[in-house]
């Protein structure tokens, strides 16, 4: 075993077993920072994006949780608060940028903080980072699977039950077949490149579709004043300042995740330029989709209230519905939402297992040996799989 400022390097074969001159030179600056290269380096620059994007998804982040953002603020929360949260991603992502750059591996944050703190907090500081970034993408993951979830009920119940409510039930079995779904395509690495793309490009088409079709169809729309300018306060706060902060938590969730792209650090060539452009694409796609889908969802709302009592639990189906005056066309339109959905939850299983992973080769969960033994045939893990999915 080596020892790299204090980051344990597992028993596997590692860089002074390897013969430096056949290194390319991708796989020498991990040699360089104690690892070897475990797995292969298959994803393109576009492929990162569409895990990146797909994760972050800023559009599908805006629909999934409309409500809260009517609630603490309503449109001028989420028209004004996307810029604001957007310029704030844009320097948290040159940061990520700058350190994946620098420093191009699948641990991201707690190897970095291992690398730059002060030698006797640097092992504490990096176990807890990699305890919290784990944490976190493991709740991202629920919160993910419980939107995709709850849109499939709303629409099973709004078709064949007018809206009648729901009981929690529905939505927990919702929510694990979409867990189940996303497992499933990430036992298997060689698909998921090919997925990035999918991914990426199911976001975007489903943007547009919906993003015509709901203004065109619209049978009325609310003036400019109300989008722009209306706020609304339902939180129990008295001061409008707090409202419009706890409110951005809305805005916050739909450019959340975005360091996605440098756990892919040992999966494609050339990272140190690559992971930055895919982080901060992942930002400037976010902010022009999510702003124009807001803007035209707010023109084309025809009953505000309705919103946030629907019996299905859904907003964005509802507010579908209105504009289209159809079933089966807000069903449609939802269905669209959830495969991007689906891809988002597969984007974050993909995420979580590559930070568990590289946690464990640096030896930061219990049994990390058996958890950071990589399948050949799969270039995964199979075993933290498992055990991501429980």
């Amino acid at each position: 075993m080596t020892e790299k400022k204090g980051i344990a390097v597992t028993d596997m074969p590692h860089v002074d077993d390897l013969d430096m001159k056949g290194l390319d030179p991708d796989a020498l600056k991990l040699a360089e920072m104690g690892y070897k290269q475990d797995l292969t380096r298959k994803y393109t620059v576009l492929s990162v994006l569409g895990v990146g994007f797909a994760l972050t998804n800023s559009w599908f982040g805006i629909s999934a949780a409309l409500v809260t953002g009517f609630n603490s603020g309503g449109p001028v929360l989420l028209i004004y608060g996307i810029i604001l949260i957007s310029l704030v991603s844009v320097c948290v992502g040159i940061s990520l940028s700058e350190l994946a750059s620098a420093y191009p591996n699948s641990g991201g944050q707690y190897f970095w903080t291992n690398e730059l703190a002060s030698g006797r907090y640097a092992n504490f500081a990096s176990y807890l980072t990699g305890w919290f970034a784990w944490a976190g993408s493991i709740f991202t993951s629920a919160s993910i699977a419980l939107a995709v979830g709850s849109a499939g009920v709303g629409c099973w119940m709004i078709k064949l039950t007018g809206g009648s409510a729901f009981k929690p039930w529905h939505v927990f079995v919702g929510y694990q077949v979409v867990n189940i779904f996303a497992f499933f395509f990430n036992c298997y690495g060689g698909t998921l490149p090919l997925l990035g793309h999918i991914s990426l490009w199911t976001s975007l088409i489903s943007f547009l579709v919906i993003l015509i079709t709901v203004p065109s169809k619209a049978p009325t729309h609310q003036h400019a004043k109300f989008v722009f300018a209306t706020f609304f306060n339902n939180t129990g706060w008295h001061r409008d300042g707090i409202a419009f902060i706890v409110g951005l938590i809305n805005t916050n969730w739909a450019f959340a995740c975005l360091d996605c792209a440098t756990h892919l650090s040992e999966e494609i060539q050339h990272p140190e330029k690559m992971i930055p452009v895919a982080i901060l694409g992942t930002v400037a796609i976010g902010f022009i989709t999510s702003w124009t889908f807001s803007i035209a969802m707010f023109f084309s709302i025809q009953n505000i209230v309705s919103l946030s009592e629907t019996a299905t639990g859904v907003p964005i189906l509802e507010l579908f519905y209105q504009a289209l005056g159809s079933t089966a066309g807000a069903i449609a339109l939802e269905a669209l939402v959830m495969a991007t959905g689906v891809f988002c939850m597969v984007s974050c299983h993909t995420w979580q297992s590559r930070l568990a992973w590289s946690f464990a080769r640096d030896r930061g969960i219990p049994f990390s040996t058996f958890f950071a033994h990589v399948d050949r045939r799969t270039g995964k893990s199979q075993h933290l799989e498992m055990l991501k999915q429980t």
